[in-house]
Formats: C-alpha cells, sequence, structure tokens
C-alpha cells in the first residue's frame, strides 16, 4: 500500500480519534492514553495506555484475519494508530459473556464467574446521553437500525469471534470472560468487524493468578492498568510473533 498521511480530524471518542488520510477509503485510527469509567463520567490519562491497545488490537485484528473475519483494519503504522477502512458504523454494541461478570451479576442476582452455555450475546444501543440502553432485535429493527437479516449475521460472526478470541487466550493462560464487538458496513455493504480488541472492551482474568488484565483494574481501582495490559501484549507477542 501506498504510504498515507495523515490528515484533519474526522470524529473523536474517550479512548480513540479518527483522522482522514490521503485516500478517501482509508482513515487513521489513533489510540488515546486515557481511561474512562461510568460512561466517560470519570476520566483519567494514563501514559502508554494507547500503545498496549492498540498494539494488542493489531494483533488480534491479525489473527482473526487469518481465519476467515472480515474487519475493517488495514495496518499498524505507529504504537498508537492504526490504518482502517472508513465504514458506515453501526450504532450497536454487541456483548457476548461466557461467564457471569459485571452488570450482568447485578442485573440477574448471580454470583460471579459462573459459565454460561450457550455465551449470552446482549445489543446495547450507542447513546451516551441514554446511557447506552439495551435494545433487543424487535427494537432495532423497529427503529431501522438493522434488519432481522442482518440482525442474524452479526450474531453469528460475533459467536465466532467469541469462540477464536477464547481458543486463542487460553493458548496464552487467560481466561476471556466477556467481550464487547462492534460493528460497521464498507461501501460495498459487506459487513465487517470494526473498532478495536483490546482490554479496554473485553474481560480478561490470568488463570495462574487469577488476576484481572483489562480494565476492571481501573474501574475497580485495583492498580496500574498498564501491567494487566503489558502481560497481555508480551504473551500475545511471545505466540503471535
Amino acid at each position: 500500500m501506498i504510504s498515507l498521511k495523515k490528515e484533519g480530524l474526522l470524529a473523536e471518542g474517550k479512548a480513540k480519534a479518527v483522522y482522514a488520510t490521503t485516500s478517501p477509503e482509508i482513515v487513521w485510527l489513533e489510540h488515546k492514553d486515557e481511561a474512562t469509567a461510568l460512561n466517560g463520567k470519570r476520566k483519567v490519562r494514563i501514559e502508554d495506555k494507547g500503545h498496549y491497545t492498540n498494539q494488542i488490537s493489531g494483533y488480534l485484528f491479525r489473527y482473526l484475519k487469518e481465519r476467515g473475519i472480515p474487519s475493517h483494519y488495514v495496518k499498524t503504522v505507529s504504537a498508537r494508530a492504526s490504518l482502517v477502512k472508513k465504514l458506515t458504523m453501526i450504532p450497536v454494541e454487541v456483548v457476548i459473556r461466557n461467564v457471569t461478570a459485571g452488570h450482568f451479576t447485578t442485573r440477574f442476582a448471580q454470583a460471579p464467574m459462573q459459565p454460561l452455555t450457550p455465551p449470552v450475546q446482549e445489543f446495547y444501543l450507542k447513546a451516551d446521553e441514554l446511557d447506552d440502553p439495551m435494545i433487543n432485535d424487535s427494537q432495532l429493527v423497529a427503529l431501522s437500525i438493522l434488519t432481522q437479516g442482518q440482525i442474524e449475521a452479526i450474531r453469528q460472526q460475533a459467536l465466532r469471534i467469541n469462540q477464536l478470541l477464547t481458543d486463542l487466550f487460553a493458548d496464552l493462560d487467560i481466561q476471556l470472560l466477556d467481550l464487547k464487538v462492534e460493528f460497521g458496513f464498507t461501501k460495498q455493504n459487506d459487513l465487517v468487524l470494526a473498532d478495536e480488541l483490546s482490554p479496554d472492551n473485553m474481560r480478561l482474568q490470568d488463570k495462574r493468578n487469577h488476576q484481572s488484565l483489562d480494565k476492571d483494574i481501573f474501574r475497580q481501582k485495583k492498580g496500574d492498568l498498564r501491567l494487566g495490559y503489558a502481560i497481555v501484549l508480551d504473551r500475545l507477542a511471545a505466540k503471535l510473533g
């Protein structure tokens, strides 16, 4: 690919910023050194966090691509930035839960770390002003956000991604408790995986000592988030090269 240059800011969120490039089909996705909780109400700058989330995402997107999962990822271009395809994003977060954790335990009065078989899938509307409410299939269709066929395609793809990542992390002595994924449509209207794949949007537990390796370190004030993220990155690098 011809070298692309970073141009003007297109959009900025809590953890990432999107910039135009010299190609109309490709954007520059930059990971920020900020951690947020409580839907952005708590926000702290953590040096090098963007490096970890970007590098981990690169490893995981490449791993999934090799196994037939299409995504927006093109390549990693710096410590904190990657080139990705420009998409029409679907305003929905898809959560896949392998065990009881987080909000699921309080919502359904369940003890943590209970296996969920099959994995539970939940959809949430991306709307900060509404605190990202849960949304069901019929609501998605009635609000013209997705068709039933698109919902089924997303469900199947999300479960496939979950299984592939569960198997990969198991090889690293890490348990994938749950994860959040997002999707978008290409110019050709193809459904592809988007956003990021990092400990920012999944729960990971070290099987060696049962310690959190994800953003729960920050949410629950358990210590230095970077130490957990570094373990994930180091094990991925050792496994995938």
